[in-house]
């Protein structure tokens, strides 16, 4: 009987689906290529889009359409896909990687199947899992193209490096364009550190022509737009997230004690033919640590730095909205404390490095008709930050320069640690407990409006938008700084091994500093406007998009000479024909007031090419590849990158021997200081790509992009041209040309089967340069020119070992960099002239600045809310210099690292990493440019582990919550590299060591 009831239900079920198909109704799904639902999707029939339904938590959705007629979903985040009704048959749309949304900015966005430029994309689910507090510290090699290099400051100043595509030119800018939500911010990337993860929808990479042309000048060397959240249709959203970290200093330098830098220095003044400093009684009173307030022995990190940190990120968002009107809006409160000791010695103030801001956004888009729609974006920051001192007094620098044995933190009398030779500013307890602190403010407004008007009533397919914003950031100091005395007793007599008499040393005063204790640090303000046309058209199987763009932006900071105007303006045409074959085609003319007055417009054309192979006929009868595309562009790019401001004028200034004006008045003369730089061009780039854009195995997807660049009337000083007979200050050219070129890869592979979902990929990119011309002077042999190298090679002397004795010194090839003496750097002849000079120089290593090899990768599981994840990045051919005091140790009075006192020459050690000590500058051994002061700063990081727990739908269904999620995660948890001192990204004496931290949180979504 039981067998029978199933029958006749079953049957009913096909009548009533029979049914519902006739009624013209359409059941479907629709989920993201990992399978998982999209909520808040609209869903339209092609034909007829006034009929709209929105999918609901489950990514469900019912429509009415008929058999033949094509569904349109449309994403929050502007993903589309075009899918036909079938009959009998629930739906199940899948937002694969070609109907992904890319972000061109300026209003202008495709989906991946039809777009030409090379853009690569990370979305928030892979940004928001460092727990950072910006946006900038998530990008480490997670985007493809993207070399992104972390900074060592307090958190304020974390704003890190970002190239694209390497170094391409000779002036030093090859920063990228950063954009918001498609809208050129701030010059200054202010807007980098204060944009929470939290915040952002995804961050697109625009490397290509075709990607950049249409922001004229300004994106030669590549744009960054990040894109935040907007609100989704027929939906509504409360998530809160909270997380702690617990965060400790890494690979802090160790410096030599006491005992061991006494015997460094008695060591230097010997090697220097002087007499030592510290007698025998001495060294055995520091070994002995026996008179501690006469003979010292103090770990200066360890007095100034406590053992952890910690910091608190919390987040409200509220997401929703219905056809109509769409929301997000969201609060962030972010604080930190760093790793100072005893802050709070001082009664009524602390002396801590502390942060707090307080993020305020919202995005709304309004449809004010059925073909009016307005978008409101509007973000606030407020934030405080203080740290011990101030920023000039150099804290850290102190930390790892002043001795051990320099003098007591305090005096038996209480007063502060000083002396002589160290006075009581050198004292780095007293700059961070006593001296007070300074506090800075900054506001920052940033907000934008934009209205899109269709004028189809016009003519079919014309639209039109208008769209103005406007920043205003300012950041005020607080001084609170005061001064106090400082001694030191010392010894003046020794009887049997102990002092007897002793002298005491007072300085300093006690009372304020004298000056201003509040001042506006800077300010920066700006205007954009934006306007276009738009026409959209679709014949048949042609589809072709028109818009003519204009934009204008006006920068100003505080400060003289110190407002910028850009414009352009961008003819813009995209063709597409039977979804299988598209092109861009890009015309532009900037200008800006930077540059000359004859010379302010330029005029750059770009084409993309795509072919989309995966839709033709031969590709049909396959499943192993789902989406395949090949692309290709060309373009020029002009920039307003100059060599000095007013190029173009004579430079006069205070006469030096010859002057123009005599001396009658008393105000010195004058004198030509420079050339004016005359029919000046801008700077071009000739950008070449090719990509292949792959999607396989439902979950497979790869990037592919080689590139060639050349960028060529480059400003350049014509001074290597001139003869010295000339007498001023040679004029510029747009004579430096240079090549560059590399590839680009991406990978990333999703697939969820039952319960368990795997994620793993990877981006890898390599870039090389080539001068090709700078007017470089005449060398006097061809292997010391600079042209045919790359942008930012590094050039030194090739150490081939330490003179061992006088006797070897006299029996080598005599060194031009002054005397030298056993344990001194030997160098190669490179030329054979048995001479070493400056002729002997030779390219070694990379650069300092930017890594030819970037690259990152990922693996992510996850079983029944179980989940783990790592990513990993990494660089190479990156060269460090090993220039600061911590490898070139005791000269004016500096402190000695324990690495460098255990691996210095000694006639012991003949064979060691650094030459001998010195308390003097020793010119053979300070050349820079040397190999022994340059070492391999490659590196792989684990960027961020974590592991979670998402709690069962089931669970949460019943308390009517949509998500749960707790979670561990640990960010730099370690770093493989060959820097033996410092992590890599922390190279410096002046240079705040490399953090790790451990982290727990919880969000919650309703």
């Amino acid at each position: 009987m039981k067998k029978y009831k199933i029958i006749a239900l079953a049957m009913l079920a096909c009548a009533g689906m029979k049914g519902f198909a006739q009624d013209g109704n359409v059941i479907g799904k629709v989920v993201d290529k990992a399978g998982n639902p999209v909520e808040g999707a609209l869903v339209f029939v092609e034909s007829n889009p006034q009929v709209q339904v929105a999918t609901d938590r489950n990514g469900r959705f019912e429509i009415a359409a008929e058999k033949g007629k094509k569904i349109k979903v449309l994403t929050w985040n502007d993903a589309t896909k075009l899918a036909a009704v079938t009959e009998n048959k629930i739906m199940t749309i899948v937002m694969d990687f070609s109907t992904e949304n890319v972000e061109y900015g300026l209003g202008l966005k495709q989906n991946r199947a039809e777009s030409t430029g090379a853009v690569s994309t990370v979305y928030a689910e892979e940004i928001n899992n460092r727990s950072a507090m910006n946006v900038g510290n998530t990008l480490y090699g997670n985007v493809t193209g993207l070399t992104t290099m972390q900074k060592t400051a307090n958190i304020w100043e974390q704003i890190p490096s970002m190239t694209i595509r390497g170094l391409q030119t000779l002036n030093n800018n090859n920063g990228v364009l950063l954009l918001v939500d498609g809208l050129e911010r701030d010059n200054n990337w202010n807007a980098l550190n204060y944009i929470t993860p939290e915040e952002v929808e995804s961050v697109s990479v625009l490397r290509d022509a075709a990607a950049v042309a249409l922001y004229g000048y300004r994106g030669i060397n590549g744009v960054v737009n990040i894109v935040t959240k907007r609100g989704k249709y027929r939906t509504r959203e409360i998530n809160f997230s909270y997380d702690h970290s617990f965060n400790t200093q890494t690979r802090i330098p160790e410096m030599a004690d006491a005992y061991a830098y006494a015997s460094a220095v008695n060591e230097a003044l010997g090697n220097d033919g002087r007499a030592p400093r510290y007698s025998q009684n001495e060294l055995n009173a520091f070994q002995s640590g026996k008179y501690p307030y006469l003979y010292p022995n103090v770990n200066w990190a360890e007095e100034v730095f406590r053992d952890r940190g910690a910091s608190d990120i919390a987040t409200l968002t509220f997401r929703g909205g219905s056809t109509k009107m769409r929301y997000f809006t969201m609060m962030n409160l972010q604080n930190d404390k760093g790793f100072i000791k005893n802050a709070n010695a001082n009664e009524g103030y602390s002396t801590q490095n502390k942060y707090s801001k307080a993020n305020f956004r919202s995005n709304l888009d309004i449809d004010l008709s059925p073909k009016t729609r307005m978008q409101a974006n509007i973000m606030g920051v407020l934030n405080e930050f203080s740290r011990p001192a101030s920023a000039g007094e150099n804290l850290i620098g102190k930390i790892f320069t002043v001795p051990s044995a320099a003098f007591p933190i305090r005096t038996e009398k209480g007063l502060w640690g000083g002396n002589s030779t160290w006075d009581g500013g050198m004292n780095p307890v007293y700059l961070a407990q006593g001296r007070g602190y300074t506090k800075g403010h900054t506001r920052a407004l940033y907000a934008d409006m934009a209205l899109q008007q269709d004028l189809s009533s016009v003519t079919k397919g014309l639209g039109a938008s208008v769209r103005i914003g406007y920043d205003n950031i300012a950041s005020y100091w607080e001084d609170y700084r005061q001064s106090a005395k400082y001694g030191m007793q010392s010894v003046t007599k020794w009887e049997n091994g102990k002092p007897v008499e002793f002298n005491d040393f007072e300085g300093g005063t006690v009372g304020s500093v004298t000056g201003d204790n509040a001042k506006l640090d800077w300010q920066h303000r700006s205007f954009n406007f934006q306007m276009n046309v738009d026409w959209a058209r679709q014949f048949g199987k042609h589809d072709l998009y028109s818009m003519l763009l204009y934009t204008y932006k006006f920068d100003n900071k505080n400060g003289v000479n110190t407002t910028l105007y850009t414009q352009n303006v961008a003819w813009y045409t995209h063709y597409g024909y039977n979804n299988k074959y598209f092109a861009d085609f890009t015309l532009t003319t900037s200008a800006s007031n930077r540059l000359d007055p004859d010379s302010r417009w330029g005029v750059a054309p770009t084409v993309g090419l795509a072919w989309v192979i995966s839709n033709e006929g031969f590709m049909k009868n396959q499943s192993f590849i789902d989406f395949m595309k090949l692309r290709g562009s060309f373009g020029i790019i002009h920039t307003d990158n100059i060599p000095s401001n007013g190029y173009w004028n004579t430079v006069v200034g205070g006469a030096n021997g010859y002057p123009i004006q005599d001396n009658f008045n008393g105000d010195g003369g004058w004198a030509e200081g420079r050339l004016p730089s005359l029919n000046g061009t801008t700077e071009k780039a000739y950008k070449y790509n090719l990509g292949l854009d792959i999607s396989m195995l439902k979950g497979l997807t790869l990037t592919v992009d080689g590139f060639y660049e050349r960028r060529s009337d480059i400003w350049v000083s014509a001074a290597g041209q001139n003869s010295a007979v000339l007498g001023v200050g040679s004029s510029y050219l747009n004579a430096g040309v240079v090549d560059s070129h590399g590839v680009e890869f991406g990978l990333d592979y999703t697939k969820k089967i039952g319960d368990f979902q795997l994620s793993v990929g990877g981006t890898f990119s390599y870039n090389r340069s080539k001068i090709k011309e700078m007017l470089e002077e005449p060398r006097a042999y061809d292997y010391l020119y600079q042209t045919g190298k790359p942008v930012g090679q590094v050039w030194g002397l090739q150490a081939i070992g330490y003179f061992v004795d006088d006797a070897d010194i006299a029996n080598s090839i005599p060194q031009q960099f002054g005397p030298v003496k056993p344990g001194d750097i030997k160098y190669k002849d490179i030329n054979g002239d048995n001479v070493i000079n400056e002729n002997d120089m030779i390219p070694m290593g990379y650069n300092y600045n930017c890594p030819e090899i970037y690259y990152g990768f990922n693996i992510g599981l996850e079983w029944k809310g179980l989940g783990f994840n790592a990513y990993f990045q990494g660089v190479g051919n990156y060269t460090a210099q090993l220039s600061s005091s911590l490898y070139m140790p005791l000269i004016n009075n500096t402190s000695i690292s324990k690495y460098v006192y255990d691996n210095h020459w000694t006639p012991e050690n003949p064979s060691a990493r650094f030459p001998r000590l010195s308390t003097e500058v020793v010119d053979n051994n300070t050349q820079y440019a040397s190999s022994v002061w340059l070492a391999d700063r490659s590196f792989l990081k684990l960027r961020n582990c974590e592991v979670y727990y998402k709690l069962p739908a089931a669970w949460l269904s019943k308390i009517k919550m949509k998500q749960a999620k707790v979670y561990v995660r640990g960010v730099d948890l370690f770093s493989i590299d060959s820097i033996d001192l410092t992590d890599p990204e922390a190279m410096g004496d002046n240079k705040w060591p490399a953090t790790r931290s451990v982290h727990i949180g919880l969000s919650l979504g309703l």
